[in-house]
């Protein structure tokens, strides 16, 4: 017996013993995938010799002799620090993530491969100019050498037994067409929710609906547009829909407007980039001052790579934000001029009505044409490949049908000639206002409000990026182009490109909302652009600036006053009393007026908003819901100014016919409220905006792997800040950046990221500079002292 027991201990202790030597050999395989941070190394077709410099956050300075030298680099330290996020952005534009990550991921690749954006940055890539060419190549061959130079490839692959694929010229392309997706690749699917509204809904209801301006709106030309008038009785009256139908449509579904092409990335509704610039009049250098935050999806590793850029010949010193994937800054300063980034919303996306010929094709000003189907093969990790056919048109893919059922083909930017260039390396050697803004109208992007200021004091808005010219029909509703004059007719080019240099007031910012009205206006388009508060409370704040530094700048990012919802607090507190509800009154009535994480007061105010908004959008378009109840409503960001209007004049015919006034119908929203904001917790005064606005910010493997969270993801933390206010902030979604910058001052800006620069865990950057992004400290725009030092040899 005695024997028996000593040879099952001897046996317990070998299988510890073994599996204490496996996890040894799992670190140290993990650990040999760390990048290279000091000594020497060559990288084949360098010219020269090629310094990277890393500061104690990761931060580097690349310093080489021409631009060629420094793109290898670039593409040398992005494989070894960030390779896994390159490969996922490339394969999520492209249609290819089952290859690497299973079947799981097929619906994703069959949405994307409709583009056929493989094919079009090949595209792109053979018709590029011989620089582009050139820079695009050289990047690529410095990814795989330092892909190579690891002794172990990235740890990513290592958990999922898969082999990394060379980096090619061409995926560069398909990493700019990842910024068209997350950026622009909703705007068929709202259209099409558009059209819909558009075939249930009365003319007057509809415009309401999907149409409405905010009355919050704070251009940069001071236009002001009526929103439409409350349809009359006659035109629409609620009390004879059939009520059966608001017990049958349901509450609205989760929002299906953008693709959520990153594995495990939740869907969101919120925008939230911010970017200014100030004048030197206002400054106290007299140079002009640029901010920017640009709001994406919240992930590990973050969007964004930090560099410094030197180069020798032609003299190049710029610093910002880089992309894995791509050779250059985005956005930054390089001591001339500096310039950021929000998403302009405009509409560069249009459903085309295929008119049919009777024998399979369809009719275009030309004559009729037919389909062309083309098979994309989609690879799957662990199973067999998938054949999908593809149609398409000389428009673009046919990717659905209107309410009607005619076939709709998707003409959109992203898909046409020319849309698609490295122009925006230019202004990396951009000397002034003028020239840069010139370079910024013709860059190849998804269109983007541009603010650009220079060191002259000097500053700008142009929207950067390629707009349609379009021909004679609404762009807003899916339309035939089969008839001359119809479609798509180029590019807008030249001084047609919308702009506004060197404003009247001295400073100029956009915050995803309305710009400009009029001709710029019509020339952009209305794709879904933000509710105009935060616009309007950065306008307000910047107005008040004298003498401004960059800690202004700060104040401004971080401010989460909610002064949008400050009615809406008002309203709550008046239906509380009417209800006799006294312990949610008084955590309203002390609200402390912002989106603080300690404030219960703030949730309940913005529970009571979003409901109010969601069940106004609900009961107006309950017969379109009922109609397809396959399709996913939500209430765009500017429809809770009509529910506003709603709830204050109180139009008896547009009351959802089962509450017997409008008084009834805000008291159930306020009951519905408490109790979703109460939900979950011991107390009403527990539930802070805190704990419902807590940031998980995840790895992709720690999504499908919950076990390896704790050692992948950035720390869950409450953070104030919320979608009306300069601070937005939601769990998943928040300031990708922030930074503060004067051109030729830059030892003086700010740079704050989630995250680290690394995507390793081992890595001692892998969470350096996160907390100091969380709790607004500023840190250095620039690098700091080299810590580390790695030299590249041809």
């Amino acid at each position: 017996m005695r024997r028996g027991v000593r040879w099952l201990l001897r046996g317990l202790l070998w299988l510890l013993l073994l599996a204490a030597i496996a996890a040894l050999a799992a670190w140290l395989a993990v650990r040999a995938s760390l990048p290279d941070l000091e000594g020497e190394a060559k990288l084949a077709g360098l010219s020269g010799r090629v310094l990277v410099e890393r500061d104690g956050h990761g931060v580097p300075v690349i310093r080489g002799a021409d631009r060629l030298d420094v793109a290898r680099a670039t593409g040398f330290v992005h494989a070894q620090e960030r390779f896994f996020q390159m490969d996922l952005t490339r394969r999520a534009s492209a249609g290819e993530l089952a290859a690497l990550l299973g079947p799981a991921l097929l619906p994703a690749d069959r949405r994307m491969r409709v583009h056929r954006f493989r094919a079009r940055a090949a595209a792109a890539l053979d018709s590029a100019p011989a620089a582009d060419r050139a820079l695009l190549e050289a990047y690529a061959e410095g990814v795989n050498a330092g892909l190579t130079a690891l002794d172990v490839r990235p740890f990513e692959y290592l958990l999922l037994r898969q082999e990394p694929r060379p980096w090619r010229a061409e995926d560069g392309l398909l990493v700019g067409f990842a910024l068209w997706v997350d950026l622009q690749g909703g705007g068929f699917l709202a259209e099409l929710q558009r059209d819909r509204l558009h075939a249930a809904l009365p003319e007057g209801l509809y415009r309401l609906v999907a149409h409405s301006p905010s009355t919050w709106d704070a251009p940069l030309d001071g236009t002001q547009l009526e929103p439409p008038p409350l349809p009359a009785p006659g035109e629409f009256d609620l009390r004879r829909v059939d009520p059966a139908l608001f017990d049958s449509a349901g509450e609205p579904a989760a929002s299906q407007l953008r693709f959520t092409w990153w594995p495990g990335e939740a869907d969101r509704s919120l925008v939230g980039s911010n970017n200014w610039a100030l004048s030197g009049e206002h400054t106290a250098s007299g140079r002009a001052m640029v901010a920017n935050d640009m709001h994406l999806g919240l992930r590990v590793p973050n969007v964004w790579y930090r560099a410094r850029l030197v180069v020798q010949a032609p003299a190049t010193d710029v610093t910002g934000v880089t992309l894995p994937g791509l050779p250059m800054v985005l956005a930054g300063s390089n001591g001339h001029v500096a310039w950021g980034f929000t998403n302009s919303y405009g509409d560069f996306v249009d459903l085309v009505r295929l008119e049919t010929d009777g024998n399979g094709g369809y009719l275009t000003p030309d004559g009729p044409r037919p389909l062309e189907t083309v098979d994309e093969l989609i690879e799957v990790a662990g199973g067999d490949p998938q054949v999908l056919p593809v149609e398409q048109t000389a428009w673009g893919p046919v990717v659905d049908r209107a309410a009607d059922g005619t076939p709709l083909a998707m003409a959109w930017t992203a898909h046409r000639a020319g849309a698609i260039n490295l122009r925006l390396a230019d202004l990396e050697q951009a000397r002034g206002l003028d020239e840069a803004v010139k370079i910024a109208a013709s860059a190849g992007l998804p269109a983007q409000n541009a603010l650009i200021g220079d060191a002259s004091g000097r500053v700008a808005w142009v929207i950067a990026g390629r707009i349609p010219d379009r021909g004679d029909h609404d762009p807003t509703l899916p339309a035939s182009w089969s008839e001359a004059g119809a479609g798509w007719n180029g590019w807008i080019e030249g001084d047609r490109q919308p702009r506004i240099v060197d404003p009247s007031t001295g400073f100029a910012w956009s915050a995803n909302a309305r710009v400009v009205g009029g001709d710029m206006l019509a020339t952009i388009g209305d794709g879904g652009y933000a509710h105009g508060a935060r616009g309007r409370q950065i306008r307000d704040a910047l107005a008040g600036l004298r003498d401004a530094e960059p800690q202004d700048f700060l104040r401004i990012q971080l401010d989460d006053r909610a002064l949008y919802l400050a009615q809406w607090q008002q309203l709550l507190r008046r239906v509380l009393v009417s209800a006799g509800a006294e312990r949610p009154l008084a955590l309203v009535r002390d609200w402390s007026g912002r989106a603080a994480v300690d404030d219960p007061g703030y949730r309940l105010v913005r529970e009571f908003e979003r409901l109010v908004t969601d069940r106004a959008f609900s009961m107006l378009t309950v017969e379109a819901r009922h109609r397809w109840p396959d399709f996913a409503w939500r209430a765009p960001a500017r429809f809770t100014d009509v529910a506003w209007r709603l709830v204050n004049e109180r139009p008896v015919h547009l009351l959802d016919p089962r509450y017997e006034s409008w008084d009834a119908w805000l008291r159930d929203a306020a009951e519905a409220a408490v109790a979703e904001a109460g939900a979950g917790c011991d107390a009403p005064a527990d539930c802070t905006w805190g704990r419902r606005n807590t940031i998980r910010i995840q790895h992709p493997l720690s999504q499908a792997i919950p076990a390896l969270s704790a050692w992948l993801d950035m720390p869950a933390q409450p953070l104030p800040g919320d979608w009306s206010m300069p601070r937005v902030q939601s769990p998943g979604f928040g300031a990708s950046e922030r930074f503060a910058v004067e051109p030729g001052r830059e030892e003086h800006g700010y740079f704050h990221m989630p995250g680290g620069q690394s995507g390793h865990p081992l890595s001692p950057f892998y969470r350096a500079g996160h907390d100091d992004w969380a709790q607004g400290r500023p840190t250095p725009f620039l690098p700091g002292p080299t810590e580390y030092l790695l030299t590249l040899h041809p």
